[in-house]
C-alpha cells in the first residue's frame, strides 16, 4: 500500500507588522514555499515580450498595514503572486492566488458582468476571455485550484496569444502539486483558518444573500469529516468528487447553512449549500444575478431544478432545488471540459438521490 501524500505546508509570517512594505521580487520556484496554492510559471512568452518579473505577497494574520498590494476593503493578508510580462511596447500581468473567501463566481470572478468566451488549454482546463472590473481586456482560469487572472495593461494581445500563454503555464515546483491537491480546502483557506472579515461577493448565476463581513464559518476538523457528513445525511462522494471539507454558517444564534466542498483528483470543485426550507440565505425561487449566462428550469423527480451556466460545454454551473426532506440546496461547479451542462445535471441527480437530510445528528434539523 502506498503512503498517503503529505499535506502542503507553507511559510506564514507571525504578524501583519512583518509584511513587506513593497512585495519583493522572487522567482516562482522560491515563491512556492510562501503560498497556499500551486504557483504557475510561463514557459513561453508572447512574441516580442522579453521580460517577466514576479513578486510575492506573503501571508500574515489579519491586520491593516500600509503595504503595497494589500486590500483596502479587508483586514485579511493572504498570500498571492504577481507576474508582469512586457516587451515591444506591450505589457500584461498575471495574478495568482487561492480564491477562498467564497466560491469563485462563474469560475472567473474578475470577469464578472462581462461577456466571456471559453477556450481549452489542456488537461480538461479552460481559460475565459473577457473584460475585468477595471475595463481592461482580461482572462481567468482555475488550475489545480489556483485562480490565475490576467489583465492587459498596455498594448494589444490577440485571443490566440492569451490562450497560448495559459496553455504554456507550468507548475513552478511540480512536486508541490499533489501535496496541495491532497490538502483539504479548510486547511488551505485563509478564511477558514483566520478570524478575518468575510468578503461579500457574487458566487454564481443566481443571487445568494451574501454572508456578513463578520467571520462566521465553523469548519469541521478533517479527521471528523466523514462522521459529520454521515450524521447530516450527506454523501461523502458524488461522481468523481470526494468530500474534502465542510462548514456550518450562522448568525451567532443558530446554524443557517451547511457548506460541503467536493474536490476531484485534478482540483475540480463542487460546492454544496444546504438549509432547512426558509431557514437560511437561499431564497426560492432563485433570482438571476447580473452575469451573462443561460438559465433553464428543469424537472428533478417532479420538482423544479433551476439551472444556470456560462457555457453548455464547460460550465460553470449553478443549480438550485428543494429536497423532499424539507431542505433547499444549491450546487456550484467549477468549469472544465468534463463539467458542462449535461455532466453537471447528472451530478445533481446523483447527489439528490444520495441525500438523507435531517438525520440523527443533523445540524440543520
Amino acid at each position: 500500500m502506498s503512503s498517503p501524500v503529505p499535506h502542503w505546508r507553507w511559510h506564514i509570517l507571525d504578524s501583519a507588522a512583518e509584511l513587506d512594505p513593497l512585495p519583493p521580487v522572487i522567482t516562482e520556484e522560491l515563491a512556492q514555499d510562501g503560498c497556499n496554492f500551486v504557483v504557475w510559471r510561463p514557459s513561453e512568452l508572447p512574441g516580442g515580450c522579453d521580460t517577466s518579473t514576479g513578486t510575492i505577497r506573503r501571508e500574515a494574520p489579519p491586520g491593516r498595514v500600509e503595504a503595497e498590494g494589500r486590500s483596502p476593503w479587508s483586514d485579511a493578508n493572504p498570500s498571492g503572486y504577481r507576474t508582469e510580462i512586457s516587451g515591444g511596447g506591450r505589457r500584461l500581468r498575471l495574478k495568482q492566488f487561492l480564491y477562498d473567501w467564497a466560491f469563485p463566481a462563474a469560475d472567473h470572478p474578475c470577469l464578472w458582468g462581462s461577456d466571456t468566451r471559453p477556450y481549452e488549454i489542456g488537461e480538461g482546463r479552460v481559460v475565459w476571455l473577457g473584460t475585468d472590473y477595471m475595463g481592461h481586456r482580461a482572462a481567468s482560469a482555475r488550475m489545480a485550484r489556483t485562480t490565475v487572472e490576467l489583465s492587459v495593461l498596455e498594448g494589444e494581445f490577440t485571443d490566440e496569444e492569451l490562450v497560448a500563454l495559459y496553455a504554456a503555464l507550468r507548475p513552478a515546483v511540480p512536486e508541490a502539486v499533489p501535496r496541495v491537491l491532497a490538502t483539504p480546502f479548510a486547511e488551505l483557506s485563509y478564511w477558514a483558518r483566520q478570524p478575518a472579515e468575510m468578503v461579500s461577493v457574487p458566487t454564481g448565476v443566481f443571487s445568494f444573500h451574501r454572508r456578513d463581513r463578520q467571520h462566521e464559518g465553523d469548519w469541521v476538523a478533517s479527521g471528523e469529516l466523514t462522521a459529520f457528513l454521515t450524521g447530516q445525511g450527506v454523501p461523502p462522494s458524488v461522481g468523481g468528487y470526494r468530500a474534502d471539507s465542510a462548514a456550518t454558517f450562522g448568525d451567532g444564534a443558530a446554524v443557517r447553512e451547511l457548506d460541503v466542498v467536493y474536490a476531484s483528483a485534478s482540483g475540480g470543485e463542487l460546492r454544496l449549500t444546504a438549509q432547512r426550507t426558509g431557514g437560511g440565505r437561499l431564497v426560492f425561487p432563485p433570482e438571476r444575478d447580473k452575469h451573462p449566462a443561460t438559465a433553464e428550469l428543469l424537472d428533478l423527480g417532479g420538482r423544479p431544478l433551476h439551472l444556470g451556466y456560462s457555457d453548455a460545454r464547460y460550465g460553470a454551473c449553478d443549480a438550485w432545488w428543494q429536497h423532499p426532506d424539507g431542505y433547499e440546496l444549491r450546487l456550484l461547479g467549477s468549469a472544465g471540459a468534463g463539467l458542462g451542462r449535461d455532466a453537471f445535471v447528472a451530478l445533481v441527480t446523483e447527489l439528490d438521490a444520495g441525500l438523507r437530510l435531517g438525520g440523527r445528528a443533523g445540524t440543520l434539523g
